[in-house]
């Protein structure tokens, strides 16, 4: 058969021991050695380095020479002026812009996260599926048995037994496709946790299902929007195509400024306008003070050694340059982050809309697939008990196996939808703290 074919082609990494991993194991196995969290950390790190050098004071020099003139030696010593209006910008655009890595680092850990979290319920998910489409074969494998011993009974004629054997022959092809899809899903975990994908290594230790706590905490924070969505449903203005948006909802969007990856781009708003007057003060470069002595006169009998002090200023003239290209570049890097803002907060409301949209829906739709599970089930079970004693004709079966299948192929997928937004409004409605 060929769903076995499929598995013994996967035999050799299933054969390997592979570890029970929980979602929570995965978790903190993403954040610790996942690839997303650690460029975000790095991210971090650099912006750090780039604080440290903003706060640093620049060195003085010394300057030792020998000249044919009296006085011949000479010993200055220059110390750079670190002017406060442009020191002052240049450490606040530094802090902006480390707050800023930190905020996104929050971003990309709480986005690690989700992806984690989502990858994991679609792979618990596409385990089901396959585990259902295996059972259905074997049923269908089982009902061609007993079609061909009807037949050679005479209580059953060629045509069901060819459409038996097409009906196995279909499932068979379906477990084969779920299988892969399964391994698929369950390598993209693998390599959210920082495990190489060339073989399976881990086992999905959670089951596809809501905890207890978790449903009543899901179900009480959204009751009000899906009040709203039946209210909105049954008005003859079309519902939720009149654009209300739910009341837990806009409780959420009022404190959109506050989710880590909005205020990760206001922060970087922040610090790109300071750099704009960082750079604008910066025209003039850096100033500096020159102390110095010269001593030396050989023409004299004896040698003249009396020292000369020399006091003096540095200060750069912006005749050929005038910071245009520096303070052009920080205007263009302001924009953009502005561009980023706008973007962030469109998307952030946009989506925070949709799934509390989403929520009214899945939970209606779930509560409906529960209850159809049953009865196509018992219709199933029932129709197959009618065959084997030849009240029912095969085609009937095969329409109320086909129904059995369908409609609990269509709860795992809504489960896994229901799980899947659950995560997604657990990090839409993040808060940053003050």
């Amino acid at each position: 058969m060929r769903m076995w074919l499929a598995l013994v082609l996967l035999a050799p990494s299933l054969l390997r021991a592979q570890r029970p991993v929980t979602r929570d194991e995965a978790l903190r196995a993403a954040l610790s050695a996942g690839p997303r969290v650690a460029l975000a950390r790095a991210d971090t790190a650099l912006s750090r380095a780039a604080l440290i050098l903003a706060h640093a004071l620049p060195n003085p020099s010394l300057n030792a020479s020998h000249s044919g003139a009296p006085p011949q030696k000479h010993l200055v010593v220059d110390i750079p002026f670190d002017a406060p209006w442009v020191r002052g910008p240049r450490l606040s655009a530094a802090n902006a812009a480390s707050r800023a890595a930190r905020l996104r680092f929050m971003s990309e850990r709480a986005a690690a996260m989700l992806d984690v979290d989502t990858t994991y319920t679609r792979a618990l998910g596409a385990q089901a599926r396959f585990r259902l489409s295996r059972q259905t074969a074997r049923d269908a494998e089982s009902l061609s048995k007993m079609t061909i011993s009807r037949r050679i009974a005479g209580d059953a004629s060629d045509l069901e037994v060819d459409l038996a054997s097409v009906t196995a022959g279909q499932q068979e092809n379906v477990a084969a496709t779920d299988s892969l899809a399964s391994m698929s899903l369950l390598l993209t975990v693998q390599t959210l946790m920082g495990i190489p994908a060339d073989s399976i290594a881990i086992v999905l230790a959670d089951t596809l299902r809501i905890g207890h706590a978790d449903t009543r905490a899901l179900l009480e924070a959204t009751d009000s929007a899906v009040v709203l969505t039946a209210q909105a449903a049954s008005s003859p203005s079309g519902g939720m195509l009149s654009g209300a948006v739910p009341p837990a909802a806009g409780a959420a969007l009022d404190r959109r400024g506050s989710t880590p990856a909005v205020a990760a781009a206001e922060a970087a708003v922040q610090a790109a306008d300071l750099t704009i007057v960082r750079e604008r003060r910066g025209v003039f470069g850096i100033s500096s003070f020159q102390v110095g002595v010269e001593w030396g006169d050989p023409a004299v009998d004896p040698p003249d050694n009396q020292r000369l002090y020399l006091f003096g200023v540095s200060v750069p003239l912006p005749f050929f340059n005038q910071n245009q290209g520096a303070i052009a570049l920080a205007t263009a890097e302001r924009d953009r982050a502005r561009a980023e803002l706008s973007s962030a907060r469109l998307l952030a409301r946009q989506r925070l809309v949709e799934s509390y949209r989403e929520l009214a829906s899945l939970r209606a739709r779930v509560a409906r697939d529960q209850e159809l599970v049953v009865r196509a089930e018992r219709v199933a079970s029932r129709s197959v008990t009618a065959y084997r004693e030849g009240a029912s004709a095969l085609p009937a079966v095969l329409a109320a196996r086909r129904t059995a299948r369908e409609v609990l192929g269509q709860y795992i997928d809504d489960l896994t939808a229901l799980m899947t937004l659950q995560s997604e409004l657990r990090v839409l409605t993040q808060t940053v703290p003050q």
